[in-house]
């Protein structure tokens, strides 16, 4: 068939909006189809998998088809929504949660911050057991890591630890929601207002999770002064790739922009110009007075924001994000029970104290004198991906091999002895939404046996 007949007698507007229905009939006929639904003996179970319908492949299309190749409509609906969600006046999408811990650091090292701004040799206190990019900025930006313990089984930063990690350069505290349960907030909020300090809150695995602070429950992310998420295909949402950072202070907003978008002054939308209505008559650095404010910076940054087409998937994510947080509940729920008659082989995990967590996956630690290769790859064999916790111990890896024990790059206040446990004898498995009671009860027996075996 030409394909002037399929559009004859369609303007654009029509022809535009056929395609996309079409996709959306695509999508239903060969994308969401029930042979994915229902586990059959020898199916591999991820521990992460897209959840999705003709509403996001149509939304995609839809941007595609307007060819608006940069940030535009779809992210403007999508940051506002975020923000609604998460209960702060600002978000700003970027291309990855990695790009969103970059950018949350980096602002907080702008000179407009004055005395408060983090310097080279300035410490931030953290965790080993973690992702390396919680990390990465610090000692790639010259500030110090420094590294305490974490509390089993919550796997989250130990806030007893916190006053004898504090020195005289001590600037702020960033970590992460481990798998989805919330650190202590209370505690970690309180020891930041207390000496001054500034809490990133790492929320790239905890969309969607719930502290309890002060009577009123708060979304984690809104309690710090920048939270960060990450939109990878495991994590709660997919944009594929694309994260977000958000805040409620109008000046960590600002400095964040301008981190993202090239180190500009200019808070412009992509295609807008002279929006202050001051575009030719500023007075900025050493510069010519009336320096055109498009091409002014005014921090150091980089270009990491993302396409109009992710924030289309991620508008028709944002719709399903409440229940797919319900569904990850339910089923670590359903694994916490079934598993209940081997805690005597294995650690289960528990939330924090005042948390609703929206769980990102369901974590294990091995008995003392059990094998964790053996079990997991027992598991791995029959059918079900794990995965570690991430790093472990992270001064551990490689990557430390030319900064180990330098006595400046980083420090460690304390003892990491359950980091290290951590790193020997825990992993975890998934509980995205698509996952179905007989998978999860599959898991449970192939766990079960994976450690009687031992």
């Amino acid at each position: 068939m030409e394909y002037s007949e399929f559009f004859k007698g369609l303007d654009e507007a029509e022809a535009h909006k056929k395609i996309v229905e079409l996709v959306g009939t695509y999508c239903d006929l060969y994308h969401n189809t029930d042979k994915n639904k229902e586990y059959h003996k020898g199916d591999r179970i991820p521990y992460a998998a897209r959840v999705y319908d003709r509403r996001e492949m149509m939304n995609l299309t839809d941007s595609a088809l307007e060819f608006w190749l940069t940030m535009g409509r779809y992210t403007n609906e999508f940051e506002a929504g975020l923000a609604k969600y998460i209960g702060v006046p600002y978000a700003d999408v970027t291309n990855s949660g990695s790009s969103s811990n970059l950018l949350a650091f980096m602002a907080l090292t702008a000179h407009q911050l004055g005395d408060r701004a983090i310097k080279r040799g300035d410490e931030v206190i953290t965790v080993s057991a973690g992702f390396p990019t919680t990390v990465t900025p610090m000692l790639n930006f010259g500030a110090v890591p420094v590294f305490v313990d974490v509390k089993l089984p919550e796997y989250n930063i130990d806030e007893s630890r916190l006053e004898a990690a504090l020195s005289d350069k001590t600037k702020a505290v960033m970590a992460a929601h481990t798998l989805g349960n919330p650190f202590n907030l209370k505690a970690v909020r309180d020891f930041c207002k207390k000496h001054g300090l500034w809490l990133i809150e790492d929320n790239c695995d905890a969309l969607g999770s719930r502290y309890k602070l002060d009577g009123e429950w708060k979304m984690t992310g809104a309690v710090g002064d920048i939270g960060t998420s990450s939109f990878y295909p495991p994590h709660h949402m997919t944009m594929g790739e694309g994260g977000a950072v958000y805040t409620s202070d109008p000046m960590l907003q600002k400095l964040l922009l301008s981190v993202r978008d090239w180190g500009r002054d200019c808070v412009c939308k992509s295609g807008q110009d002279n929006r202050c209505g001051h575009r030719f008559d500023g007075q900025f650095g050493e510069l010519p007075k009336g320096y055109d404010h498009k091409y002014v910076y005014s921090t150091f940054g980089y270009n990491l924001g993302i396409t109009d087409m992710q924030s289309a998937v991620g508008c028709a994510q944002l719709e399903k994000l409440p229940d797919f947080v319900e569904k990850r509940k339910h089923n670590w729920n359903f694994l916490h029970k079934a598993l209940e008659d081997v805690s005597d082989r294995i650690l289960l995990p528990e939330a924090e104290a005042d948390s609703d967590p929206s769980w990102f996956g369901f974590c294990m630690t091995l008995a003392e004198g059990l094998d964790r290769n053996k079990a997991v790859r027992y598991i791995e064999d029959h059918g079900i991906q794990t995965r570690l916790l991430f790093a472990g111990n992270l001064i551990k890896h490689p990557c430390f091999d030319g900064i180990r024990n330098d006595g400046v790059s980083y420090r460690v206040s304390g003892d990491l002895t359950n980091t290290d446990i951590i790193t020997e004898r825990t992993f975890w498995v998934g509980v995205y939404p698509g996952m179905t009671e007989d998978r999860l009860a599959y898991m449970a027996e192939t766990i079960k046996a994976a450690v009687k075996e031992q």
